[in-house]
């Protein structure tokens, strides 16, 4: 008895499909290449909203620097003492400004490395999540802008009096604001990393609100951690909107469950699959 050799087009059509469409992981090599491809647009996107933020850098320090200035004292103003000392915190707000600028780019970059290591059906979500992850770090830098720093500089300026004058120095004040703008960024991302732990299928709804008292407690760890000053006022302030946002990453991820497939590989396909004799 004789075999017949299968056609090397037979064998594809019944073989495996592409690696990237069947989310199987890629060469190590090739996983280098795709990582410095998006660094590289990562790090371009960031060049351009440094330049655009530096162009305009009088008015966004105008911007950052109200806050502070509505709440300072008559006859006191943002001061610095270095020549060079200007210049830099120009710089470094500017770089700031590119972060949240070139973040929907960069958010997208993160998300689109992780797509080849996702089946076809998975990848559908990878531009909506990158969507949702630009709006609630920007989000949460307005939320610090508008809501936190005329609590925390008002409670701060209220201790200068008749014999303490307050003349912020303008390192440490952008210092302190970058640091609130970026951790309140940063802390809003809580409910779109619950929502793909929750599509994937890694927490559920029920899970999450079992353990509540317990993010409860983690809100106010790291609120204590991200807050650039140990004071009460700050940590509250972050940790009151990181308990909101776990209830609605609560929220979310139940209508993940009850609405939206998981993040898993489509039964069909061990069905589907050739047997090899």
């Amino acid at each position: 008895m004789t075999f017949e050799q299968p056609s090397p087009s037979e064998s594809n059509s019944e073989g495996p499909l592409d690696s990237n469409e069947e989310g199987q992981g890629l060469p190590l090599n090739e996983h280098l290449v795709e990582l410095r491809r998006r660094l590289i647009h990562s790090i371009l996107a960031l060049a351009v909203g440094f330049g655009v933020a530096y162009y305009f850098i009088d008015p966004i320090f105008d911007a950052v620097a109200r806050p502070l200035k509505q709440v300072l004292p008559t006859g006191s103003d943002i001061i610095f003492v270095a020549y060079s000392e200007g210049f830099f915190a120009y710089l470094k707000l500017a770089f700031v400004c590119g972060i949240f600028l070139s973040s929907p780019v960069i958010l997208y970059e993160i998300w689109a490395f992780i797509a080849p290591g996702l089946y076809s059906h998975e990848k559908r979500i990878v531009l909506p999540l990158a969507f949702i992850s630009s709006l609630c770090f920007i989000g949460g830098g307005v939320f610090g802008y508008f809501v936190v720093f005329p609590a925390a500089f008002g409670f701060f300026a209220g201790y200068s009096g008749a014999g303490l004058r307050l003349m912020p120095n303008i390192t440490e004040y952008l210092s302190f604001a970058i640091h609130l703008l970026l951790a309140f960024g940063l802390a809003f991302e809580l409910p779109v990393f619950m929502l793909f732990l929750g599509m994937m299928g890694i927490v559920r709804a029920e899970w999450l609100r079992k353990w509540r008292r317990y993010a409860i407690l983690i809100a106010f760890i790291v609120a204590a951690i991200l807050t650039p000053t140990p004071d009460v006022v700050n940590q509250i302030l972050m940790a009151v909107p990181l308990i909101l946002l776990y209830e609605l990453g609560i929220l979310l991820v139940w209508m993940a469950d009850t609405f939206m497939p998981r993040l898993k590989k489509p039964n069909n396909d061990t069905q589907n699959a050739t047997p090899i004799v």
